[in-house]
C-alpha cells in the first residue's frame, strides 16, 4: 500500500532519549511523566503521574471527577488490556426519576449529569497492579502544582471568563474557587488549589481509602443539595450518592477488541465506548482498493469520511454497554454497507440492519432546535448554540518505556465548567452521564449500574503480536476522524504486501511521541530507546492529538532489577514488584533539577518566565519540555533559546 508522504516541515520540537518517551496535551504533564521514566519508573509509573498533574493543569479539560479510558500491553504479556475508568450510572439513576423532575433528557451539566467517577479509583488500580513507585512519589508532582502553583493556561482563563456570570449568579462554589477578586485569572499567572492539594495528600497516605471515605462524603452531600441547571434554569438535587462511589471498581485488565487491518492489529475499548467505531470502519475500508485509503487524496478523504458516517449511524443504533455487536462485522453485512459508498456526499442518515434486526433512530433535531438549547445539553464538550463547533475539549497521553510497557489513556470529564465545584474537595463532577437516552428502546438507555457510551477512545496498534504504537485525540465524536489516517497508514509500514521494515511511517501529528527499540537487548539490560520525539503544546487546538510509536522486534526481556552507577539513574525494578522508594537519587550537584518538578528562577541571560523541572517555558510562547538528560552523559544541558 503506498501513500502521499507527509511533508518533513514540523510545528513541534523533537526530542530523542534513550530512557523512553511521553506525549501528553500540557507540556508539565510531559515533563513529569519523562521525569520519572529518567528515574527508572515504568510507563505506567510515568502515566499516572501524569494523568494527576493533567487534573490540576488542565481543569477546563479533565478533573477528578471525570472518567478515563486506557489502554496498555506490558513488556511480559503483549496482549493488549483495557483500564475500564469509565464510571456506571447511580443507583438512582432511573428513567422514571428524570422524566419526574419534569426533564426530556439527561442535562448536560449539574449535579443530575454525573456518572460515577472513575478517574481516580481507575488510576489508582493501576498503580496497584503494575506501579513500581509508593504512590505517594507519583502523586508528588501533582501535589506540588496545585498546591505550590503553576501557570493558568490562556485556555484555562477564557473558559472561567466565559463561566463567570453563571459561577457568581449560581455556582457559589465555582465562583470563590476560580475567580480572583470577581474575575478570571489572568492567563500567565500563578493558580493553586489547596483543596485538591489536601486530596492528593489523603491519597498518597491511605490510596482508596481516603477516596472511599472522606471524598465520597463529600461529593454524596454536595449531590444531594439542590443547585442550579441550565437546561431549564431550575434547582434539582442529584442521584449520585457515596455509596454510589464506594460500589465502583474499575476493571483493570478487560479485554480489549481487535480487528486486523493488513498486517496491523489495531486494538480498542468495547461498545460502552466508541472504540469499536474505528474497527468498524477499518472492516468497511479493508474490501477497498489501496487508492481509495490514501487520506492525502480528495478521494481517499471522501471514502474514510463516508465510511465514517456509516458507521457513526451504527454506533448511535448498536454501541451500549453489554451490547452484542458482532453482527456488524459479519463480511455480508460489511458488504452491504460498502455498496452504500457512493461518488458523492450522503447527506442521509443511514444505520444498517445486521442479521435483519431493525435499528433504533435517535431523534433527530433541526439546526434551530439546536440553537435554542441552552448551554450544557448535548455531546460532551460541544457547544450546540455554535453549531457544534468545540468549546471544550479533553486531554490525553502516552508512554512507553525503555522495556516496552505501552500505555495509552483519554482522560475527560470533571471539568470545572461541567457543574459547581465541591468546596472541600476542589473539583466539581462529570457529565458523562447526558450521553444515556431516556428512551427504554436505546441501546444506551438510562438504568441503574449502566456505563453511558463514552466517547474516550484511545488506541494501540499491534504487529506480530506486539504493541508498537499507542495514540489518541481529543475531541468528542471526531476522534475517529483523527486516528483514521494513521490506522491507514501505520497499516502500510508492516503489511503484507510490502517487506517488513523497522522504520517508522513519518506521519506527524500535531502532538507526537515515537520511540524506536534496537532489537534483541540481552535479558537482564534494559531495553535502549535508538530514537524518539516528542512534542506537547500548551495552546493547542481542538486538532491536537498524541502518540507513541516502537518499532524493532520483541526478545525475550523485561524490567530487571539492577544496581545503579554513581551518579545516574536509580534503580530498575520488575513490573509487579513494589518498590519502597527508588534506590540512588542522583547528585544534585551533576543534576540541580532532579526530582519533582518546582518553580525555579530563570537562567541568567535568558527570556525565560519560569523552569520547571524538567521543562523550560518561553514567556508568552510555552512549548516544551525543551530539557532532557543527554543519551550517555552525566550532564543536564540547558537549552538554549533564543
Amino acid at each position: 500500500m503506498t501513500f502521499t508522504p507527509p511533508s518533513p516541515f514540523t510545528t513541534r520540537p523533537e526530542l530523542h532519549g534513550t530512557f523512553g518517551m511521553a506525549a501528553t496535551t500540557h507540556w508539565l504533564a510531559t515533563a513529569s511523566a519523562q521525569a520519572v521514566l529518567e528515574r527508572g519508573g515504568t510507563a505506567f509509573d510515568a502515566a499516572i503521574a501524569a494523568g494527576f498533574v493533567l487534573h490540576v493543569v488542565e481543569p477546563h479539560l479533565n478533573g477528578a471527577g471525570g472518567d478515563l479510558v486506557g489502554l496498555y500491553a506490558t513488556a511480559g504479556d503483549p496482549t493488549p488490556r483495557v483500564l475500564e475508568g469509565q464510571g456506571p450510572a447511580p443507583a438512582a439513576a432511573t428513567i422514571e426519576h428524570y422524566r419526574a423532575e419534569g426533564l426530556g433528557g439527561v442535562p448536560g451539566a449539574g449535579v443530575l449529569a454525573p456518572a460515577v467517577p472513575g478517574a481516580v479509583a481507575a488510576w489508582l488500580a493501576l498503580h496497584e497492579r503494575h506501579g513500581t513507585w509508593e504512590l505517594g512519589d507519583l502523586l508528588a508532582f501533582a501535589l506540588g502544582y496545585a498546591r505550590d502553583g503553576h501557570p493558568v493556561l490562556g485556555r484555562v482563563a477564557a473558559t472561567i471568563g466565559r463561566m463567570r456570570e453563571v459561577f457568581v449568579e449560581h455556582w457559589p462554589t465555582s465562583a470563590r474557587r476560580w475567580l480572583v477578586e470577581g474575575a478570571p485569572p489572568a492567563p500567565d499567572s500563578i493558580a493553586r488549589n489547596p483543596e485538591y492539594a489536601r486530596v492528593l495528600e489523603g491519597l498518597a497516605a491511605d490510596g482508596l481509602g481516603y477516596w472511599h471515605g472522606e471524598v465520597a462524603d463529600a461529593i454524596g452531600a454536595f449531590a444531594g443539595e439542590p443547585t442550579w441547571h441550565p437546561v431549564d434554569g431550575r434547582e434539582h438535587r442529584g442521584v449520585l450518592t457515596a455509596d454510589d462511589l464506594r460500589a465502583f471498581l474499575p476493571e483493570v485488565a478487560g479485554t480489549a477488541m481487535t480487528y486486523q487491518f493488513r498486517g496491523t492489529t489495531v486494538a480498542k475499548a468495547g461498545p460502552w465506548s466508541q472504540g469499536p467505531v474505528q474497527l468498524l470502519m477499518l472492516a468497511m475500508l479493508d474490501g477497498l482498493p489501496d487508492e481509495r485509503l490514501d487520506p492525502s487524496t480528495a478521494l481517499g478523504v471522501h471514502t474514510i469520511a463516508e465510511v465514517e458516517a456509516l458507521a457513526m449511524a451504527d454506533r448511535d443504533a448498536w454501541f451500549g454497554d453489554g451490547c452484542d455487536i458482532r453482527g456488524l462485522f459479519d463480511p455480508g453485512y460489511l458488504a452491504e454497507r460498502r455498496a452504500l459508498i457512493g461518488e458523492r456526499a450522503a447527506r442521509d442518515y443511514r444505520p444498517g440492519s445486521p442479521q435483519g434486526r431493525t435499528p433504533w433512530m435517535p431523534p433527530l433535531s433541526t439546526e434551530g432546535e439546536l440553537a435554542g438549547r441552552p448551554p450544557g445539553t448535548g455531546e460532551p464538550t460541544v457547544d450546540l448554540r455554535s453549531k457544534g463547533a468545540p468549546r471544550g475539549d479533553t486531554c490525553h497521553l502516552d508512554v512507553i518505556d525503555r522495556w516496552g510497557n505501552i500505555v495509552s489513556v483519554t482522560p475527560s470529564g470533571g471539568w470545572l465548567q461541567s457543574s459547581p465545584t465541591v468546596p472541600e474537595i476542589g473539583f466539581a463532577l462529570g457529565t458523562r452521564l447526558q450521553m444515556a437516552w431516556l428512551d427504554p428502546a436505546s441501546p444506551t438507555a438510562l438504568r441503574p449500574g449502566m456505563r453511558p457510551r463514552t466517547t474516550l477512545s484511545p488506541t494501540l496498534l499491534l504487529r506480530e503480536s506486539r504493541a508498537v504504537e499507542a495514540l489518541g485525540t481529543p475531541g468528542a465524536t471526531s476522534r475517529t476522524s483523527g486516528s483514521s489516517p494513521t490506522c491507514c497508514a501505520g497499516s502500510s509500514a508492516a503489511g503484507p504486501r510490502r517487506p517488513r521494515s523497522t522504520v517508522p511511517v513519518r506521519t506527524r501529528p500535531r502532538t507526537s511521541a515515537r520511540s524506536s527499540r534496537a532489537p534483541g537487548p540481552r535479558p537482564g539490560s534494559p531495553w535502549r530507546i535508538a530514537s524518539a520525539t516528542t512534542s506537547s503544546p500548551t495552546s493547542r487546538p481542538a486538532a491536537t492529538w498524541s502518540r507513541a510509536r516502537a518499532t524493532g522486534r520483541s526478545g525475550a526481556c523485561r524490567p530487571w532489577a539492577r544496581t545503579p552507577r554513581a551518579g545516574t539513574s536509580p534503580r530498575r525494578t520488575p513490573v509487579g514488584r513494589r518498590a519502597t522508594r527508588p534506590a540512588a537519587e542522583p547528585s544534585r550537584a551533576r543534576y540541580p533539577f532532579w526530582g519533582k518538578p518546582r518553580l525555579m528562577p530563570p537562567w541568567e541571560g535568558s527570556s525565560q518566565r519560569w523552569v520547571i523541572a524538567f521543562s523550560w517555558v518561553k514567556k508568552s510562547k510555552p512549548a516544551g519540555p525543551y530539557a532532557l538528560l543527554a543519551p550517555n552523559s552525566d550532564c543536564f544541558h540547558p537549552p538554549k533559546l533564543k
